[in-house]
């Protein structure tokens, strides 16, 4: 019996976790030897971990929904958002705050998002980007028609969809990754791998023995990075992104983290984590890796985390401040969009959301 196919998943990692032995001998990219290149990574990192501990204390005193946080995955988001042009168009999920505010979208807007405000999904500053995907998987077909849209009219922009693991495991997934393949669309799909689709394991999700190779049936390249090493993570998608800008087709990176947190502040994972994997986790984390860079480059010190650390706090503050004093919606916000003639069942459904809701315009009771 002959063999007609086979392939091979490569693995990147330029930052090792302190104290692991190295996995590449691979020289590092030109940018990840210059302080004024890594150091906006890093900030947006610190940047997204105070947003995350400020939303979670919202979250418990009532003043936001049910929240997702970005604990531990900061590198896959601020990595990928950092390889993208302004012009390209990202379709994230729900837990991609960080790439989103690398892409201009402000703290306040992530809030209302969280509140239950439908002016959280309108971004001023990247009014193309698509607003966070709720229902698993799905926006991976969303993404693919974007790719296609730009491809038809000739136009240099690449769509950026990111998912978490479980999203894999979706028709949604690999129906809108064959149709990429097939119109050979410019389309990158991340895969923020944390190794959880809320309590369910990677292990149990599929028996393929990596992610990556879900791309070989679609005929596109796939390929695995560290996700906790941001400079894997900018360099490796920033090239996909550039062959698909190219014309030479979409790909898939999986990008291999951990969720360090639950899976959102309705969960409780300390019921099927174990808590000693938990904290072996903690110590090959991205903001750690990246701050041991810097140390080694000579570009940082412990006065210097301090402030940084210091500012995005007071940034976040400002942001939730922001928020606080914004006035509630008008209740017919959330109707919106939805049909071209409002059926007869939300007309009463609206009219009873305005009969109960705060006179538009006064100060946000949370």
């Amino acid at each position: 019996m002959g063999t007609v196919a086979s392939f091979d998943i490569g693995y990147t990692r330029y930052l090792d976790p302190p104290g692991a032995s190295p996995v590449s001998s691979s020289p590092l990219p030109p940018f990840a030897t210059d302080p004024d290149a890594l150091l906006p990574l890093y900030r947006a990192m610190v940047l997204t971990r105070q947003f995350d501990l400020k939303a979670i204390a919202l979250q418990r005193t009532g003043k936001i929904g049910t929240f997702a946080s970005a604990l531990g995955q900061e590198a896959v988001g601020v990595g990928v958002a950092s390889a993208m042009r302004a012009e390209d168009v990202l379709v994230p999920s729900y837990r991609d705050h960080a790439a989103q505010f690398v892409r201009g979208v402000t703290m306040t807007e992530s809030l209302l998002y969280w509140g239950g405000d439908e002016r959280g999904s309108g971004f001023a500053a990247a009014p193309h980007d698509f607003g966070n995907n709720v229902p698993i998987g799905t926006q991976v077909c969303h993404a693919a028609g974007v790719a296609y849209a730009v491809q038809l009219r000739g136009e240099k922009r690449v769509a950026v969809c990111m998912l978490g693991d479980g999203g894999t495991s979706k028709g949604d997934f690999y129906e809108g990754m064959n149709m990429a393949g097939a119109w050979h669309a410019p389309l990158v799909i991340v895969v923020n791998n944390n190794q959880w689709a809320i309590s369910m394991p990677r292990s149990r999700q599929t028996a393929a023995h990596t992610l990556a190779q879900k791309a070989i049936a679609a005929g596109i390249p796939g390929e695995q990075i560290d996700g906790n090493d941001v400079v894997a993570v900018r360099h490796r998608v920033g090239q996909a992104i550039e062959r698909a800008r190219a014309g030479e087709g979409p790909a898939l990176i999986e990008a291999i983290t951990y969720r360090l947190g639950d899976h959102t502040t309705a969960d409780d994972a300390s019921r099927y984590r174990d808590e000693v994997t938990v904290k072996a986790h903690w110590q090959a984390e991205p903001l750690l890796r990246l701050r041991e860079h810097l140390l080694k480059l000579g570009a940082w010190d412990a006065g210097r985390e301090e402030a940084l650390v210091r500012e995005c706090s007071q940034q976040v503050a400002q942001a939730v401040e922001a928020y606080l004093a914004l006035p509630p919606p008008d209740p017919a916000a959330m109707f919106d969009c939805l049909f071209a003639t409002m059926p007869a069942a939300l007309q009463e459904q609206l009219a009873t959301a305005r009969r109960y809701a705060a006179p538009h315009g006064q100060p946000n009771p949370n």
